[in-house]
């Protein structure tokens, strides 16, 4: 069964004519008394089209059946039939007529969806999951269908979340609708919403579904998992639909839907729906409502409901299908001002929003938006879900709250008592004594804002999955945080900290090592999942190796532009760059155990010099010509104002006393500049010269000059664009050692400390 204000008050309906969507969700029919009619067959079909309009689907579903196996029965009826009985709750009736009408080429996307959904609530999850993956490949922008396809493993992942809370049926539930449960602000008492106690003589029934409308009851709470006797609340109920509610935060105010109950031509929109507004009261002392009023935000022509307010109370979270929106019932924030007015309705955005309906919203203690939805994925029917804050006011990674809140039926109404641990869902689930039953929750672990990796592991040549792959995840710091196996499907999926930037290593003997960067703050922002597959390479029989590193660190590089090239061969044997691992690798097919193999390599990379290198050897027993055996594949990083002879094995620069010309040793020296300033092509160096105090201030700074001019000569003979760099002398002006003796100063410093004095620098004046 399913009745009160749940999925059914937030529909897509389908036009008697073109089957085109129109939105008109998150309304109420108007009251039409259950008539018997005698008219012929198309007088039948115009009288259940236009009850179908007013969304009094419990009319309209006796008409469409009879006209079923005449001859005005087509696919249009048959398919409108089936949304009677999908809102009505009968997902028997609902999945057989959607069987025989979303195969035709006019089904629409929702047809596709309530197909799949109604699938799900007979409990036939598989047969749901292909048309949900027919809905993402027929309507590939479909948020339904898209989440879908991201969240394959949904079951496995909300079957996780049930540890999150224990819960108890209530023994207050009867075979008619009770939802809600809302706490009266200091008080040991509930708010509920039933239909229970009608009489036909006062209140007519809902034409949706026939069956009567909402009233408020009053409970107390005997124990904080139970309620006792239920007394209707007098003066706030009307004859139309009530609830669900709100108090603020202190106390003060009650906001509570119902339906319009405007006079006359006021009621009702265009199309002749009645539908929800929000009703603001005062709390009086004993707990009466007075001055019961109207917001301004309210419309005729679309549903407002479902009221919550954050925990500061300056913002209220609202339900409706207000123009603009994405789709079905939208989630809306909106600001409340310190006289009581409002700002302008925002909407939550697709991360919240789906093409289906979210509602019921609540804010936990901790800023969790907690809310009801059949767009995002779960069990069938409504799920609750959790959001989690973020700093602009938005919300992100839509969580499942798990197949105890949650069963394949509709579930709703999630409601905090003040302790922020304890308090009320709802559900139409199979257990309960029929219609929407009230059940008991205690949160005995929060949910956390983390983010998930999941991904699959495969053979890079032919994709084969590879199960029992390791794979591993460290910090930045290099902790391990998760280590794991894939599953016989290949799968992985760890839990990990948001914002955080993690290495994910995946090993598997006879393939190589695959290594990746993950950086947690992008994770998608609706399942808070990072795509975390990997492909792995087969080991060759003869291959070439190379790891490059941080020459302080150690650690692998990623982002280092590598070439190699074989002797006498202009083709890069690699022209790559390397990932996390700062690993490169290569077939080798023309070669065999004991060939005599040179290769030139040359790395660069931004912020670090750059290096040539050139490797030879021969191709060992294993294989593996490791060119790190040989050479150093380390890079050094640098910055602007470093010094080129810090960070190179460069010795000083010697001249003969009291000359600037460059001896044989001194070249060698320079040498090794030009290679670093050719393998840097962007470099500009300053090339210093400084002599220790002895001797004259300007016989010194004379000195200095030309010996850092000679030697800045040599080294632009010898690079591309020789104006990178340049010389000037410093003399004894920045003494290294504090050695002075000009004038009648004496130097008391060893011969040692004057050798620290005369050195030539390569400061790195821009990259």
């Amino acid at each position: 069964m399913i009745s009160g204000l749940t999925r059914k008050v937030f529909v897509h309906h389908v036009t008697s004519n073109n089957r085109n969507m129109k939105r008109i969700g998150f309304t109420l029919a108007a009251v039409l008394m259950i008539q018997t009619f005698t008219f012929g067959q198309s007088s039948k079909l115009r009288m259940a089209d236009t009850y179908f309009n007013k969304l009094s689907f419990a009319l309209a579903a006796p008409l469409y059946g009879e006209i079923i196996g005449t001859s005005e029965d087509n696919t249009s009826v048959k398919q409108k039939l089936a949304v009677c009985y999908y809102n009505m709750g009968d997902m028997q009736n609902a999945e057989k007529y959607f069987a025989e009408t979303v195969n035709d080429a006019s089904a629409g996307a929702n047809d596709y969806f309530m197909y799949a959904q109604a699938l799900k609530q007979n409990g036939k999850t598989k047969d749901s999951d292909v048309w949900m993956d027919k809905l993402n490949i027929k309507f590939p922008n479909d948020f339904r269908g898209l989440s879908f396809k991201k969240n394959k493993t949904y079951l496995s992942d909300i079957a996780k979340n049930s540890a999150h809370f224990t819960i108890n049926y209530l023994n207050i539930n009867t075979p008619y609708t009770e939802f809600g449960a809302y706490q009266v602000f200091g008080k040991e008492e509930v708010v509920i919403i039933s239909n229970r106690g009608f009489s036909n003589s006062v209140k007519q029934d809902w034409t949706w579904n026939a069956s009567p409308f909402l009233d408020m009851y009053v409970s107390n709470q005997a124990k904080k998992d139970s309620l006792g006797t239920l007394v209707k609340k007098g003066k706030a109920n009307t004859r139309f639909h009530e609830g669900p509610i709100c108090y603020t935060p202190d106390g003060k105010k009650v906001y509570f839907t119902r339906n319009n109950i405007s006079e006359r031509n006021e009621r009702r929109d265009a199309n002749g729906i009645q539908n929800l507004k929000i009703y603001v009261a005062d709390v009086a002392e004993g707990g009466e409502w007075i001055n019961e009023k109207e917001i301004s935000l309210n419309s005729k022509e679309y549903s407002l409901g479902h009221p919550t307010f954050s925990k500061d109370s300056k913002t209220m979270f609202v339900a409706s299908d207000m123009p603009g929106g994405y789709g079905g019932a939208d989630l809306y924030s909106v600001s409340v001002n310190s006289d009581g007015t409002f700002g302008k309705m925002i909407n939550l955005g697709p991360t919240i929003n789906t093409e289906a309906n979210e509602m019921f919203p609540v804010v936990s203690s901790e800023g969790q938006l907690f809310f009801a939805s059949n767009g995002h994925i779960g069990l069938g029917g409504l799920d609750v879900f959790v959001a989690f804050p973020m700093k602009d006011g938005s919300f992100k990674k839509v969580t499942n709250l798990g197949n105890k809140i949650n069963s394949s039926s509709d579930d709703f109404a999630l409601i905090f008592n003040s302790d922020g641990k304890t308090g009320y869902f709802s559900s139409n689930r199979a257990e309960g004594k029929g219609g929407d039953d009230i059940y008991a929750f205690t949160l005995v672990a929060p949910y956390k804002a983390g983010v998930f990796v999941e991904g699959i592991i495969a053979d890079q040549s032919n994709g084969t999955i590879l199960p029992n792959a390791l794979v591993v995840i460290k910090d930045e710091k290099g902790k391990v945080v998760a280590e794991l196996k894939t599953d016989s499907e290949g799968r992985y999926t760890a839990e990990l900290e948001e914002e955080n930037k993690y290495t994910v290593s995946v090993k598997k003997d006879d393939y190589f090592e695959k290594a990746m960067p993950l950086d947690a703050a992008k994770a998608d922002p609706v399942s808070g999942k990072i795509n975390g597959d990997a492909v792995l390479e087969k080991k060759p029989d003869i291959m070439l190796l190379c790891t490059i590193t941080d020459a302080v660190s150690n650690l692998p590089l990623d982002g280092v532009k590598v070439k190699i090239t074989e002797k006498a061969v202009t083709t890069p044997l690699i022209s790559s760059t390397t990932d996390g691992s700062g690993i490169l690798r290569k077939e080798v097919l023309d070669k065999k155990q004991g060939d005599n193999v040179t290769y030139t390599v040359v790395l660069e990379k931004e912020g670090y010099l750059g290096k040539t290198v050139v490797f030879n050897g021969s191709v060992p027993a294993n294989g593996v010509i490791n060119l790190n055996e040989k050479l150093d594949l380390s890079l050094d990083k640098i910055a602007v104002g470093a010094d080129l002879a810090s960070i190179i094995d460069i010795k000083p620069i010697y001249f003969d006393l009291g000359k600037a010309d460059i001896r044989k040793d001194a070249a060698t020296e320079l040498e090794k500049i030009v290679k670093v300033m050719n393998d840097n092509p962007n470099m500009v160096v300053e090339l210093g010269s400084h002599t220790d105090c002895r001797s004259s201030y300007k016989f010194n700074m004379d000195l200095s000059s030309r010996r850092a001019i000679a030697s800045a000569n040599y080294i632009k003979k010898r690079i591309t664009k020789p104006e990178r760099i340049y010389g000037k002398g410093y003399g004894e002006s920045k003494l290294k050692v504090d050695c002075p003796c000009e004038g009648t100063v004496k130097s008391t410093c060893p011969e040692e400390e004057h050798q620290k004095n005369r050195r030539t620098e390569f400061v790195i004046i821009k990259m």
